[in-house]
């Protein structure tokens, strides 16, 4: 059957987007199903149904994965797979994540009512706690899947009532028996919403996802000297905030100068001892870069660790600094790409290239197996927000692209 004749149903996916949201669904429109909980359990189950009804099937790792897998004409090939996850933030909203695994669902729904024969298996893979909102790091299992964590780090990961990964994966019956990364993927294509302002900014469908941005955080403590405020000189001061102060300024001009792509954001900011009539004696904060290029970011770093030292040393303040996270650059599969592209082509979809700026799981997975992504727009840009929202039309086109990509990869097999 050619490639072209093989379309979605736009209005199921959307009715199967619109019945788990109630999984979930908070009063605001968004949904609250943190991972590892009954309402994860409950999702979950549903989807392992819908799954199995098509006669594919399911298989659990260790750390929760779920493949659902269909037969082809050569089981032998490693699957390609296509999906995201179903754990949400606390409020959340109805399609980040979701869009991945349902619109991966309704491709392998329409390839099942077509009776189309793939020449390899092709899965869904629901993955467990992208989101690292209830246990922390976020893309925990894939990263578990790709080797960047142990099964036992990931297992003894608490939440702050202190219940464990590993106790509640238990729980809710989803620890299964199969070491994760054991089974190898042939591809891995993520569906998601951009999550950014820059689809819809351009009048464009779709996003040709070429490669996750580099991500460095780090945190900065300033020190000076408490004092009263009315009795303490201005020349006499050490006073902490002002130099944070000025340090939040220069991240903000760092990042500024490094654009159009750099982005550099102050997002956690304590003040001690924050009382009305102290002189801040200390101030804690957070910094987050970003870049798609290692050289950019070692730039930003440099000038970023030269301005603490120069902005600290006339305000007479001591501070220290600390690198807690680097996450690399990761550049997508140029086959899958070209996969998307020629999908995106022929839905008659229009399309841009673009660098991912909030980490997925295919950001992790891209280091085991040929990954890539495809961004649909979201209003206004909002996600990890209740409101957030994305039309019927947007999320059949991120389908029908995703169905159309897969098979362009899997005709190459042929």
């Amino acid at each position: 059957m050619p490639l072209q004749n093989l379309t979605i149903d736009p209005q199921r996916l959307w009715d199967s987007l619109m019945e788990t949201a109630k999984i979930g669904g908070t009063p605001k429109g968004g949904i609250c199903r943190l991972t590892l909980t009954d309402l994860d359990r409950q999702m979950r189950d549903w989807f392992k149904a819908r799954c199995e009804a098509l006669g594919c099937t399911v298989t659990i790792d260790e750390v929760g994965n779920m493949f659902a897998r269909r037969k082809s004409r050569n089981d032998n090939l490693p699957p390609i797979a296509m999906g995201s996850h179903l754990d949400t933030q606390p409020t959340g909203g109805k399609f980040d994540g979701v869009l991945g695994v349902l619109g991966a669902l309704e491709a392998m729904r329409t390839l099942h009512d077509a009776g189309y024969e793939t020449n390899a298996p092709v899965e869904i893979v629901n993955w467990t706690n992208e989101e690292g909102s209830r246990f922390a790091p976020a893309m925990l299992a894939s990263g578990v899947f790709a080797g960047v964590f142990t099964p036992d780090y990931a297992f003894a990961r608490a939440d702050r009532d202190g219940k464990t990964f590993g106790e509640e994966l238990r729980r809710i019956g989803y620890n299964g028996d199969a070491k994760a990364g054991a089974h190898e993927f042939g591809a891995m294509f993520e569906l998601h919403i951009e999550q950014g302002p820059i689809l819809e900014d351009e009048g464009r469908m779709i996003g040709v996802v070429q490669g996750v941005q580099g991500m460095r955080w780090y945190e900065v403590t300033v020190t000076g000297q408490e004092a009263h405020t009315g009795a303490t000189p201005m020349r006499l001061r050490k006073n902490a905030l002002v130099g944070a102060a000025r340090m939040i300024e220069r991240i903000d001009a760092i990042a500024r100068e490094h654009a159009p792509d750099a982005v550099g954001s102050v997002g956690l900011i304590e003040n001690r001892p924050n009382s009305r009539n102290v002189i801040p004696g200390e101030v804690f904060f957070t910094v987050d870069f970003r870049h798609p290029d290692e050289s950019f970011l070692d730039a930003m770093e440099t000038t970023f660790r030269a301005s603490l030292a120069e902005i600290s040393q006339p305000l007479q303040l001591a501070y220290t600094e600390t690198r807690i996270w680097n996450s690399p650059p990761v550049k997508f599969s140029a086959d899958l790409i070209d996969c998307v592209r020629i999908g995106a082509a022929k839905a008659g979809f229009t399309s841009r290239d673009i660098i991912s700026g909030a980490g997925h799981d295919a950001a992790y997975i891209a280091r085991v197996a040929p990954t890539t992504m495809i961004f649909v727009p979201c209003a206004g840009g909002i996600s990890h927000n209740e409101a957030e929202s994305t039309s019927l039309d947007e999320c059949a086109a991120g389908a029908q692209v995703l169905l159309n990509a897969v098979l362009e990869f899997d005709r190459r097999l042929g």
